[in-house]
């Protein structure tokens, strides 16, 4: 196809048919969650309508969305760059603990200006969460075990690595299972927003995810090593036969993955919670990243949007429990549409097929 200028090329690179069939599926996913709504007995249109409302009608509903959708951004990212080069991050939920906790310790433990406080918790907590998901890279590499397997187990010895640390004497506050807040030097929180959103945490974070996720879609598909790394994952073969060190790559891939879920720990540690609790199960960012990042198409660009997206429906689908709904509904929806995102072939073959179809009634 030929585009006639510059705005018809963009319209043409978003408006594809991937997008196409994304909007299809959340369409389905929601048709079948008005079907449960209708058939546990409730109003279909009150409880889309509370939906609706629990994000938009008022500024604070609008900003616990967008800070829910903050570490969704970075754990779909985490998810969807391990995609993207042919491996499987299921530890995102790991590497999200562990950034979390280093964050925590930094933030309470050093006593500096903000200036240099800020920057470097965060960094810290980044590259420890790295090298957390560069160990499954690095046992892929090396000794060929399966990513999937080594992040489950790495994602639970995160989990009781954490709550150890946290039921130190010097880490936990007395009376409580969470560790101390960090200090107001190491915080990220917009103190002048509160006037309009009011309790809200609204935080730097957001920005800060977008963007990393501008830099990752740079370093994917303008740079060299993005180019190396989507070749392992397109065919790790011909990648090693064109000159590609696919160990290294492989290695590389799982600790910026890591690296990424790490980022959404500490933002959420130092905009929202500034401290770590005690867990007695995974929290599901993690889990959740990969949901959004399969929703996003795992491009960076689909993974801000889908991230919005999942926390829009999560905190507004939240509000139809005024209404009675059971919370298992809304849970319903979220599991639909991403189902007939992950079969969205489906769409293809029935499209080609009445295409197909349609050109054979017309004698072409």
């Amino acid at each position: 196809m030929k585009f006639k200028n510059t705005k018809e090329r963009i319209i043409g690179k978003i408006v594809n048919e991937t997008f196409l069939f994304t909007i299809l599926a959340i369409v389905m996913g929601l048709i079948v969650g008005a079907i449960v709504i209708k058939i546990s007995g409730f109003s279909v249109f009150e409880a889309y309508g509370a939906m609706i409302k629990g994000v938009f009608s008022k500024p604070k509903y609008i900003a616990r969305t967008i800070i829910r959708s903050t570490p969704l951004i970075l754990t779909g990212l985490s998810v969807a760059f391990a995609f993207r080069t042919g491996l499987f991050n299921i530890g995102a939920e790991g590497q999200f603990i562990i950034g979390a906790l280093v964050a925590a310790m930094l933030g309470y433990f050093l006593h500096l200006p903000a200036i240099i406080h800020i920057p470097l918790v965060f960094i810290v907590a980044v590259l420890a969460a790295a090298l957390w998901g560069g160990i499954a890279g690095y046992l892929k590499a090396k000794f060929g075990v399966n990513e999937v397997i080594s992040t489950i187990m790495l994602n639970w010895i995160a989990l009781y690595t954490s709550n150890y640390v946290i039921t130190r004497e010097s880490v936990k506050m007395p009376g409580t299972e969470s560790s101390y807040d960090i200090h107001e030097t190491a915080q990220i929180t917009i103190t002048w927003l509160k006037s309009i959103v009011g309790p809200a945490k609204i935080n730097w974070g957001t920005l800060i995810a977008i963007i990393i996720a501008i830099i990752i879609s740079y370093i994917l598909f303008k740079t060299t090593l993005g180019y190396e790394l989507r070749a392992v994952g397109h065919n790790k073969d011909a990648a090693e036969y064109g000159g590609i060190n696919v160990k290294r790559s492989m290695i590389l891939s799982m600790a910026i993955a890591g690296g990424l879920a790490g980022a959404a720990g500490a933002l959420h540690v130092m905009g929202v919670s500034y401290h770590v609790s005690v867990l007695s199960a995974m929290e599901g960012y993690g889990f959740n990243g990969i949901a959004v990042s399969l929703i996003g198409n795992n491009s960076p660009l689909g993974v801000v949007l889908s991230a919005f997206l999942f926390g829009g429906i999560t905190f507004g689908g939240a509000r139809m429990q005024v209404l009675g709904i059971p919370t298992e509904v809304i849970n319903i929806v979220i599991g639909s549409i991403v189902f007939f995102i992950a079969t969205y072939r489906i769409f293809q073959f029935f499209t080609k097929f009445f295409t197909k179809k349609k050109l054979q009634k017309e004698g072409k």
